[in-house]
């Protein structure tokens, strides 16, 4: 069953809702003022949050900033007398799922609720399918030699600085590579891995940095490179050695200037 608070100062508003919501089988929590809805907040986990924006003390757009502080993942649906498009345009742009003006229309407030429930299931299950995910990459062991990389990773890892990972085969660098990609701050944008000893010499440069269209005969189109496609990101050249001295020193100087220059292009 879906939980809901109810922020609003006015009793009746609060009473009204709260028939309507039992009733659609929703359980309906109530606060009479933003500080009492913050409160609430911290102390349990709630579906979706309805709250008015006129009130005293503390009026519904200073709510929704600090819910947002609070709890993000929960949609918020923003409810006022005394709205207009200026009001509502704020309450969305400050991460309001919706505006909805009183009096209330029944129909539109369940489907907006409908709605704000279809996006909560889709964040939590997109939460779990990442977990998921990243449970593939967990690194095991609790010998010194382990814990001694963990702690590095936690140090490097939200920094923006190159890494260079050293081993044997088969000793894990390309899983380090993953770890320093999951609690950076890059998280949310592409891992870009790369086999540099699997491109041939003559189309890494192309591979890496893409090509303009025209740029050789089987240039039909631009591409992006490997750097451009992790921008934001992370990007890992695995075997970075087993490149010819030419194209490494390509590499070097991407790495040193921040800048990459598609082949057959001038910017």
């Amino acid at each position: 069953m879906a939980k809901i608070l109810i922020i609003d100062d006015e009793k009746s508003i609060r009473k009204t809702l709260r028939e309507i919501l039992e009733y659609e089988k929703y359980q309906v929590e109530e606060a009479a003022d933003g500080a009492e809805g913050l409160a609430l907040i911290q102390k349990d986990k709630f579906d979706i949050i309805l709250c008015d924006i006129k009130m005293p003390k503390m009026d519904g757009i200073e709510v929704l900033d600090k819910i947002m502080k609070l709890s993000v993942d929960t949609p918020v649906i923003m409810v006022s007398g005394h709205g207009n498009i200026e009001t509502a345009v704020e309450a969305v742009k400050k991460g309001a799922f919706d505006f909805i003006a009183k009096p209330l229309d029944l129909n539109r407030l369940l489907v907006t609720l409908r709605n704000a429930m279809d996006k909560s299931t889709l964040v939590t299950e997109t939460k779990v399918l990442k977990k998921k995910m990243s449970k593939t990459f967990d690194m095991i062991g609790a010998s010194k030699a382990i814990v001694l990389i963990q702690e590095m990773i936690e140090r490097v890892a939200p920094t923006d600085a190159r890494v260079l990972i050293t081993g044997g085969n088969g000793s894990g660098k390309e899983l380090v590579a993953r770890w320093l990609h999951e609690k950076s701050n890059r998280a949310n944008a592409p891992l870009i891995e790369v086999n540099c000893a699997a491109i041939p010499s003559e189309l890494i440069e192309s591979e890496l940095f893409g090509h303009e269209k025209g740029a050789f005969t089987s240039a039909i189109s631009q591409r992006k490179g490997k750097f451009e496609q992790a921008e934001g990101g992370t990007i890992f050249l695995d075997e970075i050695g087993d490149m010819s001295l030419s194209a490494q020193a390509k590499v070097l100087r991407a790495l040193q200037e921040n800048k990459i220059t598609r082949v057959g292009g001038e910017k």
